[in-house]
């Protein structure tokens, strides 16, 4: 009777989290995947008829669409390794023993970029790289640059966002791993070797490695479906340059109100994810 009770109790715990992963995380993923099944467009609801696989046909003949995953790999494979280099540099710093209250400050200003949301970058970003009334014009010399306007210009601009908004997320969670370092062990090799790259492969990096995955996954996960600050900085543009994934998936689901399409979009987007965390997990554990 006592073990039915905690069984019970246990289940009264854990029902409602499962409850809410469900609602907010499989039901809507299943009804994805019942759409991209589907002809599905909201100007057309009462022609709603079963296809097949038409939908993941058409995506993957897509060359358009092939395209936004290029710019948005392209991104990730720009934005992310810079991440991890700045982010592996603040937490060596902050590793390091003394300036207490310099380190106290330094990870509260870390939080700062964190905080802030997505959209409100984007338009932080439009403010103070407008090309006649942005602050950054204003610093150079010369009539400015066209930031906003600019294929080449807008790109970049995004991944300097990025990296500034999540260098210090990749900081924080190396940190965490460098703290797990046992302290004897790391003093014994700072008196066997003044060299910073060997006490960080062969003493620091087995206990980074975690983190490592962990950041590679989520930033893989969060560029991929890249959407608020990008809509709000460029809406895509100029022409075509900065159309990653998630704004073609908008595009075709909102503005060509065609469910169907985009839910197969999305749930090939889903596979990639999926995929690349395969591949980090992989090739990154054998380490350990």
């Amino acid at each position: 009777m006592r073990g039915r009770v905690s069984r019970l109790t246990v289940l009264a715990f854990v029902a409602p989290a499962v409850l809410s992963l469900a609602l907010v995380g499989i039901a809507p993923l299943l009804f994805a995947g019942w759409t991209s099944l589907h002809f599905y467009n909201l100007t057309k609801l009462r022609r709603v008829a079963f296809i097949g696989l038409e939908n993941y046909q058409t995506v993957l003949g897509d060359e358009v669409f092939w395209q936004a995953v290029g710019r948005t790999l392209f991104l990730l494979g720009t934005a992310l390794p810079i991440q991890i280099a700045f982010g592996l540099g603040v937490a060596i710093i902050l590793h390091r023993p003394g300036l207490n209250l310099l380190k106290t400050l330094t990870r509260l200003s870390l939080v700062l970029p964190m905080a802030t949301t997505y959209a409100v970058v984007g338009l932080l970003g439009q403010v103070m790289f407008n090309q006649k009334f942005g602050v950054i014009n204003q610093l150079l010399p010369g009539p400015g640059i066209n930031w906003i306007g600019d294929p080449q210009n807008a790109f970049i601009m995004i991944i300097f966002w990025d990296v500034w908004q999540w260098t210090p997320f990749v900081a924080l969670v190396l940190l965490a791993g460098l703290t797990m370092v046992p302290g004897e062990v790391e003093e014994a090799a700072r008196l066997e070797t003044k060299s910073w790259w060997t006490i960080l492969r062969h003493v620091q990096l087995p206990f980074l490695i975690p983190g490592l995955v962990a950041v590679l996954i989520l930033r893989t996960a969060d560029t991929l479906k890249l959407f608020d600050m990008v809509f709000t900085l460029t809406r895509g543009g100029p022409g075509a340059a900065t159309e990653f994934v998630s704004l073609m998936i908008q595009r075709v689901g909102f503005r060509a109100f065609d469910q169907g399409l985009a839910s197969a979009q999305a749930i090939i987007l889903l596979i990639i994810t999926i995929i690349l965390a395969q591949i980090y997990i992989r090739i990154f554990y054998k380490e350990v």
